[in-house]
């Protein structure tokens, strides 16, 4: 074998103390941005197609090139602490989990108080308070485990934040006036790619009209 270095693939490594519980589960929490992106976002368009779940997406893959961007720029190493978790090869500064995690809860907090989808239940505060839980969660967990200062997570989350409000604007604002045409569209018609903002409950109007397609076919089969 040759002797060049090894080097792992850290999109779900993340190392903590043996034996310490604490840093077990913020472990865990750590890969939160990962369950949201392979779990939710990659679901989401298997199944749902939604117009605002894809820009949403795609607004967080542009927080996150921008955050390798400033990495870059920056230079700012991580701590002391990275030569145990074998990370002092890779930037600090700001944390693309910190910014991750502020983006989605920003842009998903301004979703539920714009009735996008979830109308029924825009005033209830635990929808809005779990985003931001998980957010200063992961923030923690990042400095907690030493794979960033205080510095370093703090300024991710400040960058996610504006990102995330910025690229809400531009979406509703600036694309949306789009979607109609990205639905009629080869690509909209050929994926069924939909947009059902305008739809005041998502969740009923699809509850209904499958109940009365399945009336429908069993009238027929009368």
């Amino acid at each position: 074998m040759s002797n060049t270095p090894l080097k792992a693939v850290t999109l779900t490594l993340v190392r903590y103390q043996k034996g310490d519980q604490v840093g077990h589960i913020l472990a865990w929490v750590s890969l939160i941005p990962v369950f949201i992106s392979l779990g939710g976002f990659l679901t989401h368009f298997i199944f749902r197609r939604e117009l605002h779940g894809m820009f949403f997406a795609l607004g967080l893959l542009i927080s996150q090139f921008i955050n390798g961007i400033i990495k870059t720029f920056v230079k700012q190493a991580r701590p002391e602490t990275c030569a145990l978790l074998d990370m002092c090869d890779s930037l600090g500064w700001p944390s693309s989990h910190a910014q991750y995690m502020f983006f989605f809860a920003v842009y998903f907090t301004l979703l539920t108080l714009d009735g996008i989808g979830l109308s029924e239940i825009k005033n209830n505060w635990a929808v809005n308070f779990f985003p931001w839980s998980l957010a200063v969660l992961t923030m923690y967990s990042r400095v907690y485990l030493g794979y960033h200062t205080f510095a370093q997570v703090f300024a991710g989350a400040v960058l996610g934040f504006f990102l995330g409000a910025g690229w809400y604007w531009v979406v509703t604002n600036v694309i949306s006036e789009y979607f109609p045409m990205i639905e009629e569209s080869m690509f909209g018609r050929m994926f069924y790619v939909k947009d059902t903002s305008h739809i005041r409950n998502v969740l009923k109007f699809e509850y209904e009209n499958a109940r009365a397609a399945r009336k429908n076919m069993d009238a027929k089969a009368d």
